[in-house]
């Protein structure tokens, strides 16, 4: 199945959809430093990108007639900074607003499917308004909004086309808030999803649930101590239980074991990689130490035993002040761009080029890589059982061709 990227940034989505099983026909991203941690990862041969066919360059200008042949679905993360809440929010006024450009290409290329992610903020009671918007769009993406048309007056009439006697809606969209701890992602970040089948095929589809709990974790960690063991923490170095945590752990003592995954930690993510302020000589690709950490009012870190804070890409000092591991001690050190990677699930394989300020930009920016399989992964099995059906119905249909020849 055959798709295309846009707003690839390092490839974070891009990466899980090519592990799903898709095969991008395209993968566009303006972003030159992005661009070249993607050459410098297809010279080397890393896994997952090497056949990946990138265009440099504004997603505005990119002419879709490039990709010959059908496309399955389109995927992207357009610009999250005109809706998150660590920028200056201007929405639909930023000029990096880009959900234009992500419906002009599902109009076009009319793929079966489309997988879009963005923050959290777009869901803000500020931007309702544009948040049904984009979805009205995504719907009927063949709406086109006229040179003199302001937003709001094309979002009227998407309305009343949407709601006419008739009308069918081009794509059944669908969207959820999801948290990538919940699917075993070593870091809590929320980022809302929004996905849609081409109404024509009949697609039944729904989000795929959650995997990974903190109940679980929690579990492991006080009831059980299967987590200290398994990290080989001593008892006498075990952080005490928290009030907040208290009586909760109480709770989970009362009641029977499931059969539940727990969180992944930072502590699991990176617990094999060297410590890099006390071994500066390391070999790990993106594992250098760098001073200047410290801890103040909204970027204290990401304790040990949870899973990470959501990584930042804004301008706070450095790229996200609080992309911070913050020790058993209360002692705080910026985590490295390798260890930003493995709590965004990259491979250790893929290596980012630019200085630590960019490489942790691009990795603020990216989507988990296993959000992205989990996401893509359930629309492949969508879209194969459709194709299943569709190749029976044409067998049941020559069958009864041959046999009124007969």
């Amino acid at each position: 199945m055959r798709s295309v990227e846009l707003f690839a940034g390092v490839g974070g989505l891009a990466m899980g959809m090519s592990r799903a099983g898709f095969r991008h026909a395209a993968v566009v991203e303006w972003n030159h430093d992005a661009c070249e941690t993607f050459r410098h990862n297809q010279r080397s041969h890393a896994q997952d990108v090497g056949e990946w066919p990138l265009f440099e360059g504004d997603a505005r200008a990119f002419d879709y007639g490039k990709v010959a042949g059908d496309v399955t679905v389109v995927s992207g993360g357009p610009p999250c900074q005109p809706f998150s809440m660590g920028g200056k929010a201007r929405g639909q006024m930023d000029e990096r607003n880009m959900f234009p450009e992500a419906v002009r290409a599902v109009r076009e290329l009319q793929p079966k499917a489309f997988i879009f992610e963005n923050v959290k903020g777009l869901m803000r009671e500020t931007f309702t308004s544009y948040f049904e918007y984009i979805q009205l769009q995504l719907s009927h993406p063949e709406v086109m909004r006229s040179s003199k048309e302001t937003w709001e007056d094309h979002r009227a009439r998407l309305e009343r086309h949407h709601t006419s006697k008739g009308v069918r809606s081009s794509y059944n969209v669908v969207h959820r808030l999801l948290n990538a701890a919940d699917y075993g992602v070593p870091q809590k970040r929320e980022r809302v999803f929004m996905v849609g089948f081409r109404s024509d095929l009949g697609a039944q589809w729904s989000f795929p649930e959650a995997t990974h709990t903190e109940t679980a974790l929690l579990r492991e960690q006080w009831v059980t101590g299967e987590y200290w063991e398994r990290h080989q923490v001593a008892k006498r170095n075990r952080p005490a239980v928290s009030e907040r945590n208290g009586g909760r752990i109480d709770a989970l003592r009362e009641i029977p074991l499931f059969d539940e995954t727990p969180w992944a930690t930072v502590r699991d993510a990176i617990c094999d990689l060297p410590d890099p302020e006390r071994n500066p000589r390391n070999t790990v690709p993106n594992h250098i130490f760098n001073a200047g950490a410290r801890s103040y009012p909204g970027h204290t870190g990401s304790p040990l035993d949870l899973p990470a804070k959501t990584l930042k890409a804004g301008d706070h000092g450095v790229p996200g002040g609080e992309n911070m591991l913050c020790r058993p001690d209360g002692s705080v050190r910026y985590f490295t761009a390798r260890e930003a990677a493995r709590l965004q699930t990259f491979p250790d394989d893929f290596v980012f080029r630019g200085s630590w300020s960019e490489a942790m930009r691009q990795l603020g920016n990216a989507v988990p890589v296993r959000l992205g399989d989990v996401v893509a992964a359930s629309v492949a099995d969508t879209l194969g059982v459709l194709q299943e059906r569709e190749a029976r119905q044409q067998a049941r249909n020559s069958t009864r061709r041959v046999a009124q020849v007969n």
